[in-house]
């Protein structure tokens, strides 16, 4: 590796489930380094574990990535100079570097049957020890072992861990981390299947794709101390290891579950980023919340994509684990809906209207925005806001249209002088309408409250709404006065 190598980072994820906000802060802070210096950052597929994968997981991380606009250099589906980046497509490498380290002195083939393995745990629990292999076969012959695997026998190959002294490791976090070697277990490397553990996969990738910075879970914690030993038994360079925290309930207290998880999407919110998308969350928000989970900045800063490529620093990172804060997400999502253009803001919430069978004129779409853009969390609360423009007709509830501290004929009888007085505007437009309705308020001697909530009832059919009278103004005069004699009707029908 050169002296002073372009940055590239890795977003490695395994396909063992939907990608939710773990897997997604940690490839924003890979692409927010490699961006940020200029340099490379690539997806990987760490899909060795065979017995966990998940049918679909693969295609999910990808549109994650996409969605929330984490565009990758390097990857399963557009290719680069150091694939494939499926480690199933890879296993011949993994093969010969296992054997490498066998050559090496490093590592040794072990012929060990699970029963004999789980034999041995068994006793070694028993007698109040840690469980850990008991090197049965890290003294066998090179040459026997190799005549066995010849042979066609089963074997794995673990690693030879030195049983003195100790290994230090540097997380850019954390700091440095001494470990004994005599705590450190003989490891698998390479399966019985002859496909390889994470421990060798990963560190033979992140060389072989030159990774200069390994940013991943603090999970693999425990792991860094074999991970290193393997990384020096071979005599490559380091990448700079970053262990992120993990994530706590909203509580504060413990890890988030899968139990917590299915509580929180009752009330509307998901630690899945497929969920958050369908939920109505704007990549923008969603970014911006996770990026400040873990990030020494302020947790108010609202920044764009662009704006936290710009101020990223690894060294800023820090090590105590946030409590998730689903308030926070919604603050951001619609801090960030407020700053869409308009035309962009229409587009997205265009297909909310769609779904529920709306026909749609862009044009009205467009007006509606400044009316609503100030009240929308997330996207789809343009539904109960403005779903009504769309209607040729509103079916009010009755009940709704009885003004408070009025009866249904008094409520009658103040929505026939709105008529009245409406019907003789020229037009419908707010900044004529207003006036001259406040004044009207003030002669039947009622609250604003009362006129304006009839009428609302009257013209959109619920009970909130964007602005009256700009949204009267978009209806159109003929439909109001429509739906305004509508509402007499039926308010008349109620007095009898």
């Amino acid at each position: 590796m050169p002296a002073n190598p372009t940055v590239r980072t890795r977003f490695a994820p395994s396909p063992t489930g939907r990608m939710h906000l773990g897997s997604a802060r940690t490839a924003l802070y890979s692409f927010l380094l490699a961006r940020h210096t200029g340099g490379d950052f690539l997806l990987r597929i760490e899909d060795t574990d065979q017995k966990r994968f998940v049918p679909g997981s693969e295609q999910d991380l990808i549109d994650g990535l996409r969605w929330l606009g984490l565009d990758y250099d390097e990857g399963p589906d557009v290719g680069g100079k150091f694939g494939p980046y499926r480690q199933t497509d890879r296993r011949d490498i993994y093969m010969e570097y296992a054997w490498k380290l066998v050559e090496l002195d490093y590592a040794f083939p072990c012929f060990c049957t699970p029963e004999r393995l789980e034999k041995v745990r068994q006793q070694q629990m028993k007698n109040k020890q840690n469980p850990r292999y008991d090197g049965t076969c890290r003294s066998l012959d090179p040459d026997d072992a190799r005549r066995r695997v010849l042979a066609g026998e089963k074997y794995v190959i673990r690693f030879k861990m030195p049983k003195t002294g100790s290994i230090t490791t540097t997380d850019v976090v954390r700091g440095s981390i001494t470990t004994e070697n005599s705590a450190l277990d003989d490891s698998v490397l390479l399966k019985s299947d002859g496909l390889p553990t994470y421990h060798l996969a990963a560190m033979v990738d992140d060389h072989l794709m030159d990774i200069t910075h390994v940013i991943r879970g603090s999970e693999w914690l425990p792991s860094m101390p074999l991970h290193l030993h393997v990384i020096r038994a071979f005599g490559w360079q380091e990448p700079q290891f970053v262990h992120l925290s993990v994530f706590l309930k909203p509580s504060g207290k413990g890890k988030m579950s899968k139990r917590e998880a299915a509580e929180a999407m009752k009330d509307g919110h998901s630690i899945f980023i497929g969920d958050m998308k369908e939920l109505g969350y704007i990549p923008e928000g969603v970014l911006n919340w996770i990026a400040l989970m873990g990030w020494g900045v302020s947790e108010d800063d609202v920044m764009s994509l662009d704006k936290m490529i710009g101020r990223f620093d690894i060294n800023n990172l820090t090590p105590a684990p946030p409590a998730i804060n689903f308030a926070k997400l919604d603050h951001f999502n619609s801090t960030h809906i407020r700053r869409l253009q308009s035309d962009d803001l229409a587009a997205r919430i265009k297909p909310y209207f769609v779904r529920e069978g709306l026909v749609v004129e862009d044009a009205r779409l467009l007006q509606i925005i400044p009316l609503i853009r100030e009240r929308l969390v997330t996207l789809d609360d343009c539904l109960p806001f403005a779903a009504w423009f769309f209607h040729e007709t509103v079916n009010p509830n009755p009940a709704d249209l009885v003004a408070k501290g009025l009866t249904a004929e008094q409520s009658a009888g103040l929505l026939r002088q709105s008529y009245r007085l409406l019907s003789g505007l020229p037009e419908l437009r707010h900044d004529l309408a207003e006036p001259p309705m406040r004044s009207l308020v003030e002669q039947l001697d009622l609250t604003p409250n009362q006129v304006f909530g009839c009428i609302r009832v009257a013209v959109t059919g619920q009970t909130v709404s964007p602005p009256l009278f700009e949204s009267m103004e978009i209806v159109g005069k003929e439909k109001v006065l429509e739906r305004v004699k509508q509402a007499i009707e039926m308010l008349e029908k109620m007095g009898n």
